[in-house]
Protein backbone atom coordinates (compact mmCIF):
# COMPACT_ATOMS: atom_id res chain seq x y z
CA UNK A 1 0.00 0.00 0.00
CA UNK A 2 2.86 2.56 1.19
CA UNK A 3 4.67 1.56 -2.45
CA UNK A 4 1.06 1.93 -4.20
CA UNK A 5 0.98 5.15 -2.74
CA UNK A 6 4.45 6.71 -3.53
CA UNK A 7 3.90 5.56 -7.06
CA UNK A 8 0.83 7.75 -7.29
CA UNK A 9 2.63 10.86 -5.99
CA UNK A 10 6.09 10.34 -8.05
CA UNK A 11 4.25 10.21 -11.16
CA UNK A 12 1.98 13.42 -11.31
CA UNK A 13 5.05 15.14 -10.36
CA UNK A 14 6.79 13.66 -12.67
CA UNK A 15 4.76 14.35 -15.90
CA UNK A 16 3.17 17.65 -13.85
CA UNK A 17 7.45 18.70 -13.90
CA UNK A 18 7.66 17.78 -17.76
CA UNK A 19 5.37 20.34 -18.71
CA UNK A 20 6.40 22.49 -16.82
CA UNK A 21 9.84 22.62 -18.18
CA UNK A 22 8.03 22.34 -21.42
CA UNK A 23 6.02 25.53 -20.87
CA UNK A 24 8.96 27.31 -19.75
CA UNK A 25 10.91 26.62 -23.05
CA UNK A 26 8.12 27.48 -25.06
CA UNK A 27 7.30 30.89 -23.20
CA UNK A 28 11.32 32.01 -22.99
CA UNK A 29 11.12 30.92 -26.38
CA UNK A 30 8.08 33.45 -27.20
CA UNK A 31 9.92 36.33 -25.23
CA UNK A 32 13.18 36.26 -27.03
CA UNK A 33 11.19 35.38 -30.52
CA UNK A 34 12.14 32.29 -30.91
CA UNK A 35 10.64 28.66 -31.72
CA UNK A 36 11.45 26.53 -28.75
CA UNK A 37 11.17 22.37 -29.11
CA UNK A 38 9.03 21.87 -32.02
CA UNK A 39 9.88 18.84 -33.69
CA UNK A 40 9.47 16.18 -30.95
CA UNK A 41 5.74 15.04 -30.73
CA UNK A 42 2.62 17.31 -32.11
CA UNK A 43 4.32 21.68 -30.72
CA UNK A 44 7.10 19.72 -29.26
CA UNK A 45 4.61 18.41 -26.62
CA UNK A 46 7.18 15.10 -25.65
CA UNK A 47 10.36 17.05 -25.72
CA UNK A 48 10.22 16.87 -21.89
CA UNK A 49 9.78 12.95 -22.29
CA UNK A 50 12.54 12.05 -24.90
CA UNK A 51 14.62 14.17 -22.30
CA UNK A 52 13.96 12.15 -19.33
CA UNK A 53 14.43 9.05 -21.79
CA UNK A 54 18.12 10.70 -22.52
CA UNK A 55 19.06 10.73 -18.66
CA UNK A 56 17.91 7.60 -18.23
CA UNK A 57 19.83 5.67 -20.66
CA UNK A 58 23.17 7.66 -20.80
CA UNK A 59 25.80 6.57 -18.44
CA UNK A 60 26.09 7.38 -15.05
CA UNK A 61 29.79 8.97 -14.41
CA UNK A 62 31.59 7.95 -11.25
CA UNK A 63 33.94 10.79 -9.21
CA UNK A 64 37.55 8.30 -8.87
CA UNK A 65 37.83 9.95 -5.19
CA UNK A 66 34.18 10.46 -4.63
CA UNK A 67 32.21 9.35 -1.33
CA UNK A 68 30.10 6.48 -3.48
CA UNK A 69 26.86 5.80 -1.56
CA UNK A 70 26.79 9.40 -0.73
CA UNK A 71 27.37 10.51 -3.59
CA UNK A 72 24.39 9.05 -5.18
CA UNK A 73 21.70 9.49 -2.12
CA UNK A 74 22.43 13.48 -2.07
CA UNK A 75 19.97 13.58 -5.16
CA UNK A 76 17.78 11.05 -4.18
CA UNK A 77 17.00 12.83 -0.85
CA UNK A 78 16.47 16.68 -2.46
CA UNK A 79 13.84 14.82 -4.50
CA UNK A 80 12.50 13.32 -1.83
CA UNK A 81 12.14 15.78 0.81
CA UNK A 82 10.36 17.89 -2.23
CA UNK A 83 7.98 15.12 -2.47
CA UNK A 84 7.47 15.12 0.94
CA UNK A 85 6.87 18.65 1.46
CA UNK A 86 3.81 18.30 -1.36
CA UNK A 87 2.18 16.77 1.32
CA UNK A 88 1.73 19.30 4.18
CA UNK A 89 0.12 21.71 1.28
CA UNK A 90 -3.71 22.11 1.60
CA UNK A 91 -5.07 22.15 -1.75
CA UNK A 92 -8.99 22.24 -0.81
CA UNK A 93 -11.15 22.81 2.62
CA UNK A 94 -10.46 19.54 3.90
CA UNK A 95 -7.35 18.06 1.82
CA UNK A 96 -4.24 17.69 4.39
CA UNK A 97 -2.83 14.73 5.18
CA UNK A 98 -1.21 15.54 8.38
CA UNK A 99 -1.96 18.09 11.74
CA UNK A 100 -3.75 20.23 9.77
CA UNK A 101 -2.70 22.62 12.78
CA UNK A 102 0.79 22.45 12.90
CA UNK A 103 0.89 21.16 9.06
CA UNK A 104 3.26 24.66 7.59
CA UNK A 105 5.68 23.94 10.71
CA UNK A 106 6.31 20.37 9.12
CA UNK A 107 6.78 21.95 5.74
CA UNK A 108 8.95 24.63 6.98
CA UNK A 109 11.07 21.71 8.75
CA UNK A 110 11.18 19.21 6.20
CA UNK A 111 11.95 22.31 3.44
CA UNK A 112 14.94 23.22 5.41
CA UNK A 113 16.49 20.03 5.04
CA UNK A 114 17.20 20.64 1.05
CA UNK A 115 20.27 22.31 2.17
CA UNK A 116 21.73 19.02 3.50
CA UNK A 117 20.98 17.63 0.14
CA UNK A 118 23.13 20.39 -1.98
CA UNK A 119 25.93 20.33 0.88
CA UNK A 120 26.46 16.33 0.39
CA UNK A 121 26.34 16.89 -3.48
CA UNK A 122 29.65 19.19 -3.21
CA UNK A 123 31.19 17.60 -0.37
CA UNK A 124 31.43 14.16 -1.25
CA UNK A 125 32.11 14.75 -5.18
CA UNK A 126 35.46 15.54 -3.39
CA UNK A 127 35.95 18.78 -6.15
CA UNK A 128 36.98 22.35 -4.87
CA UNK A 129 34.56 23.37 -7.33
CA UNK A 130 31.26 21.59 -6.21
CA UNK A 131 32.68 22.09 -2.48
CA UNK A 132 32.91 25.93 -3.35
CA UNK A 133 29.63 26.18 -5.38
CA UNK A 134 27.44 23.71 -2.32
CA UNK A 135 28.62 26.28 0.27
CA UNK A 136 27.45 29.20 -1.37
CA UNK A 137 24.00 27.52 -2.19
CA UNK A 138 24.14 26.60 1.20
CA UNK A 139 25.02 30.54 2.49
CA UNK A 140 22.01 31.32 0.01
CA UNK A 141 19.67 29.10 1.67
CA UNK A 142 20.06 29.44 5.56
CA UNK A 143 20.13 33.27 4.49
CA UNK A 144 16.58 33.18 2.95
CA UNK A 145 14.96 30.73 5.16
CA UNK A 146 15.07 33.78 7.65
CA UNK A 147 13.29 36.25 5.75
CA UNK A 148 10.99 33.69 4.34
CA UNK A 149 9.36 33.09 7.93
CA UNK A 150 9.66 36.77 9.26
CA UNK A 151 7.70 37.75 6.26
CA UNK A 152 4.92 35.07 7.23
CA UNK A 153 5.12 36.43 10.79
CA UNK A 154 2.91 39.60 10.52
CA UNK A 155 -0.25 37.32 8.52
CA UNK A 156 0.59 34.70 11.72
CA UNK A 157 -0.42 37.55 13.99
CA UNK A 158 -3.52 39.21 12.52
CA UNK A 159 -5.20 35.62 11.82
CA UNK A 160 -3.93 34.15 15.44
CA UNK A 161 -3.42 30.97 13.95
CA UNK A 162 -0.65 28.46 11.38
CA UNK A 163 -3.38 26.78 10.22
CA UNK A 164 -3.17 27.34 6.51
CA UNK A 165 -6.89 26.08 6.29
CA UNK A 166 -7.71 29.04 8.61
CA UNK A 167 -5.16 31.90 7.26
CA UNK A 168 -7.08 31.08 3.65
CA UNK A 169 -10.70 31.23 5.34
CA UNK A 170 -9.45 34.50 6.35
CA UNK A 171 -8.91 35.56 2.66
CA UNK A 172 -12.77 35.09 1.88
CA UNK A 173 -13.89 38.85 1.39
CA UNK A 174 -9.78 39.93 0.20
CA UNK A 175 -6.94 39.18 -0.19
CA UNK A 176 -3.83 39.59 1.59
CA UNK A 177 -1.92 40.81 -1.53
CA UNK A 178 -3.80 43.52 -0.73
CA UNK A 179 -3.31 44.41 2.79
CA UNK A 180 0.63 43.28 2.72
CA UNK A 181 1.80 44.37 -0.65
CA UNK A 182 5.03 44.88 -0.10
CA UNK A 183 5.08 41.79 1.94
CA UNK A 184 4.29 40.18 -1.37
CA UNK A 185 6.17 41.66 -3.53
CA UNK A 186 9.38 40.89 -1.05
CA UNK A 187 8.01 37.13 -0.62
CA UNK A 188 8.38 36.56 -4.45
CA UNK A 189 12.13 37.97 -4.08
CA UNK A 190 12.73 35.37 -1.55
CA UNK A 191 10.94 32.61 -3.17
CA UNK A 192 12.93 33.18 -6.06
CA UNK A 193 15.99 32.85 -4.02
CA UNK A 194 14.86 29.80 -2.03
CA UNK A 195 14.66 27.70 -5.17
CA UNK A 196 17.69 29.16 -6.71
CA UNK A 197 15.79 31.07 -9.30
CA UNK A 198 16.80 34.08 -12.04
CA UNK A 199 18.14 36.40 -10.50
CA UNK A 200 19.57 34.63 -7.60
CA UNK A 201 20.60 31.25 -9.38
CA UNK A 202 24.52 31.45 -8.48
CA UNK A 203 24.44 27.74 -7.28
CA UNK A 204 24.30 26.75 -10.95
CA UNK A 205 26.03 30.10 -12.38
CA UNK A 206 27.85 27.92 -14.89
CA UNK A 207 30.19 31.37 -15.82
CA UNK A 208 31.14 31.25 -12.44
CA UNK A 209 31.84 28.02 -10.71
CA UNK A 210 31.25 25.23 -13.55
CA UNK A 211 27.56 24.70 -13.04
CA UNK A 212 28.12 24.35 -9.18
CA UNK A 213 27.25 22.05 -6.47
CA UNK A 214 25.96 19.30 -9.50
CA UNK A 215 29.02 19.61 -11.71
CA UNK A 216 30.02 15.82 -11.35
CA UNK A 217 26.73 14.53 -11.79
CA UNK A 218 25.13 13.39 -14.93
CA UNK A 219 22.36 10.80 -16.41
CA UNK A 220 19.68 10.06 -13.62
CA UNK A 221 21.57 11.64 -11.15
CA UNK A 222 21.48 15.06 -12.31
CA UNK A 223 17.54 14.57 -13.47
CA UNK A 224 16.97 14.08 -9.83
CA UNK A 225 18.47 17.54 -8.74
CA UNK A 226 16.46 18.92 -12.09
CA UNK A 227 13.14 17.32 -10.75
CA UNK A 228 14.06 18.35 -7.09
CA UNK A 229 14.30 21.87 -8.46
CA UNK A 230 11.35 22.03 -10.53
CA UNK A 231 9.08 21.00 -7.83
CA UNK A 232 10.06 23.17 -5.15
CA UNK A 233 8.96 25.96 -7.77
CA UNK A 234 5.90 24.37 -7.59
CA UNK A 235 5.42 24.08 -4.43
CA UNK A 236 6.56 27.38 -3.30
CA UNK A 237 4.11 28.45 -6.17
CA UNK A 238 1.60 26.63 -3.84
CA UNK A 239 2.60 28.53 -1.25
CA UNK A 240 2.59 31.99 -2.44
CA UNK A 241 -0.92 31.34 -3.29
CA UNK A 242 -1.98 30.15 0.14
CA UNK A 243 -0.78 33.29 1.71
CA UNK A 244 -1.03 35.99 -0.61
CA UNK A 245 -3.95 34.69 -3.59
CA UNK A 246 -6.46 33.77 -1.40
CA UNK A 247 -5.89 29.76 -1.85
CA UNK A 248 -8.80 28.57 -3.77
CA UNK A 249 -11.13 31.85 -3.38
CA UNK A 250 -12.07 33.68 -5.46
CA UNK A 251 -13.05 37.29 -5.84
CA UNK A 252 -16.99 37.70 -4.68
CA UNK A 253 -17.83 39.32 -8.11
CA UNK A 254 -17.84 35.95 -9.91
CA UNK A 255 -20.62 34.57 -7.31
CA UNK A 256 -22.76 36.17 -9.90
CA UNK A 257 -22.71 32.36 -11.74
CA UNK A 258 -24.51 31.00 -8.92
CA UNK A 259 -23.88 28.04 -6.37
CA UNK A 260 -19.94 27.22 -7.16
CA UNK A 261 -18.80 23.39 -6.39
CA UNK A 262 -15.50 22.52 -4.74
CA UNK A 263 -14.29 21.43 -8.59
CA UNK A 264 -14.29 24.99 -9.09
CA UNK A 265 -12.35 26.01 -6.20
CA UNK A 266 -9.48 23.30 -6.81
CA UNK A 267 -9.41 24.37 -10.56
CA UNK A 268 -8.99 27.99 -9.50
CA UNK A 269 -6.31 26.82 -6.92
CA UNK A 270 -4.21 25.52 -9.60
CA UNK A 271 -5.03 28.54 -12.43
CA UNK A 272 -3.71 30.49 -9.15
CA UNK A 273 -0.62 28.36 -8.96
CA UNK A 274 0.31 28.09 -12.57
CA UNK A 275 -0.30 31.90 -12.85
CA UNK A 276 2.68 32.32 -10.11
CA UNK A 277 4.86 29.58 -11.77
CA UNK A 278 4.88 31.44 -14.88
CA UNK A 279 6.18 33.87 -13.24
CA UNK A 280 9.31 32.20 -12.21
CA UNK A 281 9.33 31.65 -16.06
CA UNK A 282 9.10 34.91 -17.19
CA UNK A 283 11.62 36.84 -14.20
CA UNK A 284 14.08 34.22 -15.81
CA UNK A 285 13.88 35.25 -19.12
CA UNK A 286 14.25 39.40 -18.56
CA UNK A 287 16.71 39.66 -15.48
CA UNK A 288 20.23 39.28 -15.70
CA UNK A 289 22.09 37.21 -12.45
CA UNK A 290 22.75 38.93 -9.41
CA UNK A 291 26.83 38.77 -8.23
CA UNK A 292 26.95 36.89 -5.02
CA UNK A 293 28.06 39.92 -2.64
CA UNK A 294 24.97 41.47 -4.10
CA UNK A 295 22.88 39.03 -3.18
CA UNK A 296 23.93 38.63 0.30
CA UNK A 297 23.58 42.33 0.46
CA UNK A 298 19.90 41.89 -0.75
CA UNK A 299 18.99 39.09 1.96
CA UNK A 300 20.72 40.85 5.12
CA UNK A 301 21.29 44.66 4.45
CA UNK A 302 17.58 45.14 2.77
CA UNK A 303 15.24 42.31 2.79
CA UNK A 304 16.01 41.45 6.23
CA UNK A 305 15.55 44.64 8.18
CA UNK A 306 12.41 45.53 6.16
CA UNK A 307 10.46 42.28 7.24
CA UNK A 308 11.51 43.07 10.79
CA UNK A 309 9.91 46.66 9.81
CA UNK A 310 6.57 45.37 8.41
CA UNK A 311 6.47 43.00 11.48
CA UNK A 312 7.21 45.44 14.40
CA UNK A 313 4.84 47.89 11.89
CA UNK A 314 1.51 45.25 12.38
CA UNK A 315 2.52 44.68 16.36
CA UNK A 316 2.27 48.26 16.65
CA UNK A 317 -1.05 49.12 14.81
CA UNK A 318 -2.78 46.00 16.12
CA UNK A 319 -1.70 47.50 19.74
CA UNK A 320 -2.69 50.84 18.78
CA UNK A 321 -6.01 50.60 16.85
CA UNK A 322 -6.91 47.03 19.39
CA UNK A 323 -6.87 44.90 16.24
CA UNK A 324 -5.67 46.64 12.99
CA UNK A 325 -8.04 48.53 11.05
CA UNK A 326 -10.71 45.45 10.48
CA UNK A 327 -13.05 43.59 12.07
CA UNK A 328 -10.98 40.26 12.18
CA UNK A 329 -11.54 38.31 15.67
CA UNK A 330 -7.78 39.21 16.44
CA UNK A 331 -6.00 38.78 19.70
CA UNK A 332 -5.61 42.37 20.69
CA UNK A 333 -2.15 43.07 23.11
CA UNK A 334 -2.48 44.12 26.05
CA UNK A 335 -0.25 46.46 27.38
CA UNK A 336 1.36 44.82 30.51
CA UNK A 337 1.32 41.46 28.52
CA UNK A 338 3.83 40.38 26.52
CA UNK A 339 3.82 39.21 22.38
CA UNK A 340 2.25 35.58 22.37
CA UNK A 341 1.45 34.15 18.72
CA UNK A 342 -2.23 32.90 20.04
CA UNK A 343 -3.43 29.83 18.37
CA UNK A 344 -7.04 29.16 18.45
CA UNK A 345 -8.02 25.37 18.37
CA UNK A 346 -12.19 26.28 17.66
Amino acid sequence: MILLYIVLLIIPIVITVAFYTLAERKIIASIQRRTGPNVVGFWGALQPFADGLKAILKEQIRPLRAVFYLFLFAPILTFLLSLISLNFICFTFTRSYFDEYFNFFFFLSISSFNVFGIILAGWTSNSKYTLIGSLRAAAQVFSFEMCFITLLLPIFLLNGTFNLIDIVLYQNNYWNCFVFLPTTIYFFIIILAETNRTPFDLPEAEAELVAGYNLEYSAINFALFFLGEYTNMLLNSCIFVIFFFGGWFIPDFLFIFGNLDTTFYNVMFFIKTIFVACMFIVVRAILPRYRFDQLMDICWKKILPVSFFFFFFFIFNIYLFDGFFFNLELLSLQPSSSLVLYYKFT
